[in-house]
């Protein structure tokens, strides 16, 4: 017998992403579990669930927004309150991870924080982790427990299939995402460019290359997030600089954190598309950004993982 048929499943949310959390519950067919989430005085986060979970198969979901660590101790206390209250299996469902680009030690004395958000998840009790378009695959191996890495490339590429976009290039902002960006050109069938830049200081970025015909062509910019947005700009305006016809973007991940907005709004980028991994609050929404859900996805993987079932092939969506 399977294990979905012998344990109840239990979708529990924390506050920072709350209407994902019910989109795909919704999507499972099931209410989220009611839990009791309040502070102290001083701050301290108080965790309780109001319904018994015991034996079942519990996702937690909570992605790791503003304020992110108040967010990642609440997750924390979330999966220890499961683990005390004898659930069978605690899978956290982290669609954005935080420190991602905290992989590596670039200097002397830096710290490898994804790898000690790693250990502190795994520690606190988790089963398994499931994620969605990590800054650093390597982050994978961090882990002693099962890792599902999600991508959401074939939801960004099938948008963008359909617009039916001609001579389309597609442009990866950096070397580090050639991988990826080649992935996304051969769904679209498309050419391919690539971007070299220089990081002067942190949050900055100087495009000093473009390898690639885009001359004439509409290019696409693809990355796994947009944080100040320094890197999708100046790649925008380097494209521009060299003939691009027209501009669009998508990413993942909308982080848009300091100068996101001003810097994306007076930008060349026509539509920027993004993900529903992290909720983009309504003073940082501007006209030209369009939201694709993830929930669809995340709700068969987690139906998967309570049934047993195979989920490698949503890692690149052959499905």
């Amino acid at each position: 017998m399977s294990r979905g048929l012998k344990k109840e499943l239990v979708v529990l949310s924390g506050s920072s992403s709350p209407q994902l959390a019910e989109e795909i519950a919704s999507h499972l067919k099931q209410p989220v579990g009611r839990v009791q989430l309040s502070r102290f005085s001083d701050g301290e986060i108080y965790v309780r669930s109001e319904d018994s979970v015991r034996g079942s198969d519990a996702f937690i979901i909570q992605t790791l927004s503003p304020p992110i660590n108040d967010n990642i101790m609440e997750l924390l206390i979330l999966i220890d309150a499961q683990k005390r209250a004898s659930t069978d299996a605690i899978t956290a469902v982290v669609p954005y991870y935080a420190y991602a680009r905290q992989d590596k030690k670039g200097k002397s004395r830096e710290p490898i924080t994804a790898k000690l958000l790693a250990d502190l998840l795994t520690v606190a009790g988790i089963s398994r982790l499931c994620t969605m378009d990590v800054h650093a695959d390597s982050i994978q191996g961090f882990f002693n427990v099962p890792v599902d890495h999600l991508t959401a490339m074939p939801l960004l590429a099938s948008y963008f299939k359909k617009k039916g976009l001609e001579d389309l290039v597609v442009v990866s902002p950096d070397v580090g995402r050639v991988k990826s960006a080649k992935k996304f050109a051969d769904r679209l069938k498309a050419d391919l460019a690539i971007m070299h830049k220089i990081r002067p200081s942190m949050n900055h970025a100087e495009i000093l290359e473009v390898v690639g015909e885009v001359d004439g062509k509409n290019c696409l910019l693809v990355d796994d997030m947009v944080d100040t947005a320094g890197t999708m700009v100046e790649a925008a305006r380097a494209l521009k600089a060299r003939g691009a016809k027209a501009i669009f973007a998508c990413a993942t991940h909308p982080v848009l954190s300091g100068p996101a907005k001003e810097r994306l709004k007076d930008s060349p980028i026509e539509q920027i598309v993004f993900t529903n991994s992290l909720a983009i609050p309504k003073e940082k929404m501007l006209d030209k950004y369009k939201v694709l859900s993830i929930a669809p996805l995340f709700a068969q993987v987690i139906q998967n993982i309570h049934n047993d079932e195979s989920v490698s092939s949503l890692f690149d969506g052959n499905v």
